[in-house]
């Protein structure tokens, strides 16, 4: 019976840096399924979330390169690197869509109390009337209401400054008042 290998996180870096595949496949098999967690609360559909942790696994190869151990921990590298690859595919056209749609369709089937029925009811009005916003000023409201995300982590996520997130979001406010009062 074979040990198992493991890494301190200086090692685990070095060896990547290398480009060392053992590093790579200890690498996924122990935090793949934490990074996994962190999309799917950005990317509901199951599908998109395992091509997106793809996409994030492919990213970390690439730019290991970019990691600076003074920054920050690299677990903590990681999970922002596979937030904002999620926020990116959300952010794309159709997945969108997708998120939203799904997003409601997450919400009608949790009927799992009174409490939570009458805020999933909330929500579903809520979610069909932010989806009829601009996609600049969605994913802001989505981010910052239905995620928790604070102004200062969407502008962060989205790479966007502060500024035009608190006018966005401020833009988007007025909207929704406008249609809650029509």
């Amino acid at each position: 019976m074979a040990t198992a290998t493991t890494y301190s996180e200086e090692e685990l870096v070095l060896l990547l840096k290398q480009q060392s595949k053992d590093a790579f496949n200890y690498l996924y098999k122990n935090y793949s399924g934490v990074l996994y967690s962190v999309i799917n609360k950005v990317v509901f559909d199951e599908h998109t979330a395992n091509d997106v942790l793809q996409e994030a696994f492919v990213k970390i190869w690439n730019n290991i390169g970019k990691y600076e151990p003074g920054k920050g921990r690299l677990y903590t590298w990681m999970m922002n690197l596979a937030r904002n690859t999620a926020i990116d595919k959300l952010r794309s056209k159709g997945e969108i869509m997708k998120g939203k749609i799904q997003t409601g369709e997450d919400d009608v089937s949790n009927t799992g109390n009174v409490m939570r029925t009458e805020q999933a009811t909330d929500t579903i009005g809520l979610r069909k009337i932010v989806a009829e916003l601009r996609p600049e000023y969605a994913v802001i409201v989505d981010l910052a209401y239905f995620k928790g995300y604070t102004l200062s982590e969407v502008s962060e996520a989205l790479k966007v400054p502060l500024g035009t997130v608190k006018t966005r979001l401020r833009s988007a406010m007025q909207q929704l008042r406008e249609e809650f009062n029509n």
